[in-house]
């Protein structure tokens, strides 16, 4: 499992703090292998642990005022109630929880119960199946797809492209079978999103790489930004998570189609939409991914796809673990 020095420091200095103001005991270092106990005694404390473990990566890396996030609806992070609809996670999902951390993201980014949100290329629903059940009867899932016109730079067969494009009709249904709530669910492309200012939050998790990738080709990332802007309220917060190049590589790897994007980059892009960077972490970091030349993000895990059948270099790879990823929060000025 692997584990960056920085998010090891900042567990050890949060329960180092907390325990000086004796509010806390030695196991709050723990709180990744407690939320995936399935004892219900566990539960409490694994929800105390994680968001005392992301405010102090919060306090560190940017403003820290996202614990404290609300809306209009007075709507704030329910640790308690997310730990639980992680813990009906399948076991799939569960064995990625120390590389994804969406406890401690949805925590940084403010999402909470009876929120209106937005998700970016929700494709298997990784994501999806953990904020239907907890954004509730009372909050509001849009899936957000590519524009159509990005779909035809992939030189796929017609049928898959055609599929891709039906995502506003079909995707409701799938992501229905993922909550027994009776949540509203909509789904659009980013060239139809309503620009009606209803959205509380706007998730980017690993969903900007493609629309960099061809950028120059219909405008896609610029778009994306924009519309998303035009998609919140004032006040309202896009997350990104995204694998993040060295800051020092060229505009050549950098583009996206190694998966690859620089942080300076993406800050510009949400920045000209009119967006402000408010706080960033480390929370999805891993100082041991470090592309260069030919690197592709898919040759770690876990898609592994360069060391199917080479037994050697699929252990380096695993060894490396999932990629190194920027965690961004921007703020729609209110």
């Amino acid at each position: 499992m692997t584990v960056s020095t920085s998010r090891i420091l900042l567990a050890s200095a949060a329960a180092l703090l907390l325990a000086a103001c004796g509010n806390v005991d030695s196991d709050v270092v723990e709180a990744t292998d407690t939320v995936m106990s399935d004892a219900a005694a566990d539960v409490e404390n694994a929800a105390q642990a994680a968001a005392d473990k992301v405010k102090s990566a919060a306090d560190s890396y940017g403003s820290g005022d996202g614990m404290e996030m609300s809306y209009g609806s007075g709507a704030m992070y329910d640790g308690a109630s997310l730990t639980k609809v992680l813990a009906m996670q399948d076991e799939a999902a569960k064995a990625r929880f120390d590389a994804r951390n969406p406890a401690e993201t949805l925590e940084f980014f403010g999402i909470a119960p009876g929120m209106a949100v937005g998700d970016a290329l929700p494709g298997g629903g990784w994501y999806s199946k953990i904020l239907l059940p907890y954004l509730g009867s009372d909050g509001r899932m849009v899936g957000v797809n590519y524009s159509d016109g990005l779909w035809d730079n992939f030189g796929w067969p017609e049928e898959r492209v055609a599929a891709r494009k039906a995502f506003p009709e079909t995707w409701p249904a799938q992501a229905r079978e993922w909550t027994d709530t009776d949540i509203p669910i909509e789904a659009y492309t980013f060239e139809t999103l309503p620009q009606d200012g209803s959205l509380d939050a706007f998730l980017f998790i690993r969903a900007l790489h493609n629309l960099a990738r061809f950028e120059g080709n219909g405008g896609f990332m610029t778009e994306a930004a924009k519309n998303a802007y035009g998609a919140l309220k004032p006040g309202g917060v896009v997350g990104v998570v995204q694998h993040e190049a060295p800051a020092d590589a060229t505009d050549e790897f950098s583009t996206g189609s190694a998966g690859y994007l620089r942080r300076a980059d993406v800050v510009a892009a949400f920045e000209a939409a009119g967006f402000k960077l408010e706080a960033s972490s480390d929370i999805n970091a891993n100082p041991m991914d470090v592309p260069s030349g030919d690197d592709i993000v898919w040759r770690l895990p876990p898609s592994l796809a360069t060391s199917r059948e080479d037994a050697a270099l699929k252990a380096k790879m695993e060894a490396i673990g999932e990629s190194n990823r920027m965690t961004l929060r921007f703020r729609k000025p209110a």
